[in-house]
């Protein structure tokens, strides 16, 4: 039977109630708990640096809250840009801005998007450290590891801003409010050949199903990518049974094939306890390496 589910919450609550039953199995445990089972593997391959991308982690939340148009999203904002090659801020209006890098491939005229969301909901004491901070970190690490020889589409990273609503937004109008980046500048990218956007993908026991907006054809040749570097299991062959409204979104209605890399059963989401605790380097080397290699077989 499947879902189709209006908004982020409605997905966030079925996932709280399946690990309310699967407790004893180690749902939402960290990596040294949990059982075997549950355990990210780690990949059999080494040319992302997830040591790096768990100190950009850790820099995050050592910000604090980081809602859109804040001081410390400013800041984080400019130490990005620095980090990503050919670094520039993209202006969406509302004084908010992504920050957008590029690798050059060898065929300029095709462009692949990667994409991650740097701000945080505004929620007094979230510091987002896996909502936000994981999928940011991964994707400056990719950024800055990526040789152009080994691509053949250039890729464009793009760090969303203002993908959380503003406080006081019923969550049910997500789309009206939400993910102002990733709508502000879609249509610029409505001929980019793929989406690949990276959510939830630092919290320990990573396992992250394809949601049903997801591109099935791309998403395949994600599991491909991950099987091939020995990380197949995070990546399972199940759907979630309903659809995530996230920053991919915008570019599904341009017609982009779009994938959301996002661990939705992660029990802490919009709540305090994403805190830097909940983060695993496994889990971040996991979702690099796995995006490298399908980056490098596009």
């Amino acid at each position: 039977m499947g879902w189709q589910f209006g908004t982020r919450r409605a997905v966030a609550v079925l996932g709280a109630l399946a690990c309310g039953v699967a407790f004893a199995a180690g749902c939402g445990s960290d990596d040294d708990s949990a059982s075997a089972a549950e355990k990210v593997p780690p990949p059999k391959v080494n040319r992302f640096d997830a040591d790096a991308a768990y100190e950009l982690v850790r820099e995050q939340v050592k910000l604090g809250p980081r809602p859109a148009g804040s001081e410390p999203s400013r800041v984080l904002a400019a130490r990005l840009r620095r980090m990503l090659p050919n670094g520039r801020f993209q202006p969406i209006g509302g004084g908010l801005r992504n920050v957008v890098g590029r690798v050059p491939g060898r065929n300029p005229k095709r462009v692949v998007i990667v994409s991650a969301h740097y701000d945080t909901k505004e929620i007094p004491g979230f510091v987002g450290a896996v909502d936000g901070a994981s999928g940011t970190a991964v994707v400056a690490e990719l950024a800055r590891a990526l040789e152009p020889r080994e691509l053949g589409p250039t890729v464009v990273f793009l760090m969303f801003d203002g993908e959380e609503a503003p406080a006081g937004k019923p969550d049910d109008q997500f789309i009206r409010y939400g993910i102002r980046g990733s709508k502000a500048v879609a249509p610029r990218y409505k001929d980019a050949e793929a989406m690949i956007l990276l959510d939830f993908v630092g919290n320990k026991g990573l396992r992250i199903p394809r949601e049903s907006y997801s591109n099935a054809g791309l998403w395949q040749r994600l599991r491909s990518a991950a099987r091939a570097v020995g990380v197949g299991k995070v990546f399972p062959a199940k759907d979630l049974g309903g659809g995530i409204q996230d920053d991919h979104i915008p570019f599904i209605e341009q017609g982009v094939p779009s994938i959301d890399l996002i661990d939705f059963d992660f029990p802490c989401w919009h709540r305090t306890c994403d805190d830097l605790s909940k983060v695993s380097q496994r889990s971040l080397d996991a979702s690099g390496e796995t995006v490298y290699e399908l980056l490098r077989r596009l």
